[in-house]
């Protein structure tokens, strides 16, 4: 076995570079690796070692790089999709280099969300649309590209050197539940209750008067009360979730009890005692950084412990804004990389990595968990049947699956409520889990 550390040379080191070979080698293919610029020090490693610059210094194993990693500043770029390898490939660089396009400087394209930086439109919720993305114009959404490419990498220079060393990458599956209404009626109070009864009124909407009456009544179970199936299911298959709660103040899109009150506040301790947690800032604290400090505030004192972990409400993710508010409260990880209206791989990527501030031009301590599936979306976006749900779930899951990913998938309670608009979803769910649990 030769020295387990992995030199790259390039001609120059910028923030671009590094944080690329840092998604590489450290957090997909977990493999120490260090940089340098010296054509001397490179030249007289005895250890595996490739070279990323515009033309080989020898012989050596040598990927031809283009500009992207080298520039500063943000335009747009000239992309044209190639097939090959059954893989969708840009920034072609021809026969010289160990392979036909730069896998470096297209990752960092689609990781760093480039393409949200520059002018595009935006959906009704201020967020930006997946077929705005260069992913879903060109069909290759649901694949999970850059951990494809990382993979091909590590084949090419166990090519040249077969007794370096990569530790092996495990497939991992997570769970996520978004608590945006924890009941449907139950805990509202006096002044929103019979605000609805007045609007179900004026609707001529009489079952859900009914439904309403019975559940505060006690003779009926609140629909959105599915916590019990959600600890039998963790129980069941051995997993534990994270849940994200939303704690902001009553708005037309912030509609959850009230964080003051005791039972919803006993339900979020009950929760935590057999999951992760996490805020879910609100919709209106999207763009405002003391908003969502206070709730996170909320959220740290009736858990007793700090609030590292968070999801945006609606999923309402401006880049770079979102990302650096939760930076400065001290946010370590975040779980919003994805889209509201297509499933698939936002940032063509199954791995957590790190935020890449382009604005500011350096990788940050953020790190970002994108996922790969939300039901609403099958549901309310793509306008899915329940029995067609596993047609799109499965060939997700096995893609990540083949590159040894981590597969995340959002659910809420109350479409587990296997009523209403949301009858036989709460089979999905547990389809989903056996799926995502089965050993590849």
């Amino acid at each position: 076995m030769i020295d387990s550390e992995l030199l790259i040379y390039t001609h120059k080191i910028t923030s671009r570079n590094k944080f690329v070979f840092n998604l590489f080698f450290r957090d997909v293919l977990h493999v120490k690796h260090r940089m340098t610029s010296d054509a001397a020090v490179f030249k007289n490693y005895l250890g595996a070692k490739f070279s990323y610059t515009l033309h080989p210094l020898e012989n050596e194993l040598f990927f031809l790089s283009k500009n992207l990693l080298f520039e500063m500043g943000i335009k747009e770029q000239a992309i044209s999709i190639y097939d090959w390898e059954g893989s969708k490939i840009f920034f072609p660089t021809g026969k010289n280099s160990a392979l036909p396009f730069d896998p470096f400087a297209a990752a960092f394209y689609l990781v760093s969300r480039y393409e949200e930086y520059l002018p595009h439109i935006r959906d009704r919720h201020d967020r930006f649309d997946a077929k705005e993305s260069l992913a879903f114009q060109n069909n290759f959404l649901d694949k999970p590209l850059v951990n494809t490419w990382a993979k091909r990498v590590k084949q090419i220079i166990l090519g040249y050197f077969p007794d370096f060393h990569f530790p092996e990458s495990t497939y991992h599956f997570v769970s996520t539940i978004d608590i945006d209404n924890a009941y449907a009626y139950r805990e509202k109070g006096l002044v929103r209750s019979i605000g609805a009864y007045f609007r179900a009124i004026v609707k001529g909407d009489f079952a859900e008067i009914s439904e309403r009456t019975k559940v505060l009544f006690g003779k009926q179970h609140d629909p959105y009360d599915t916590y019990a199936y959600q600890l039998e299911i963790q129980k069941k298959y051995k997993f534990r979730p994270i849940y994200f709660f939303l704690l902001g103040d009553y708005a037309a899109n912030d509609k959850n009890i009230q964080p003051e009150n005791k039972k919803f506040q006993s339900l979020i301790k009950e929760l935590s005692d057999y999951a992760d947690v996490g805020i879910h800032p609100s919709y209106n604290s999207a763009d405002n950084i003391g908003k969502i400090k206070k709730e996170v505030g909320k959220l740290s004192k009736i858990v007793n412990q700090e609030i590292t972990k968070s999801r945006q409400h609606f999923l309402r993710l401006k880049f770079p804004e979102t990302y650096r508010n939760l930076i400065d409260i001290d946010i370590t990880d975040d779980y919003t990389m994805g889209y509201a209206d297509y499933v698939g791989f936002r940032a063509s990527i199954c791995t957590p990595f790190h935020f890449y501030d382009l604005d500011m031009e350096t990788e940050t301590r953020l790190v970002i968990h994108p996922f790969a599936v939300m039901e609403c979306t099958l549901k309310q976006y793509m306008n899915i049947a329940p029995e067609e749900a596993m047609n799109y779930i499965k060939p997700l899951i096995d893609a990540v699956k083949s590159v040894d990913g981590v597969f995340i998938m959002l659910w809420h309670n109350e479409t587990l409520s296997d009523a209403g608009i949301w009858k036989n979803w709460r089979q999905i769910y547990e389809d989903a889990i056996v799926y995502a649990l089965e050993k590849k």
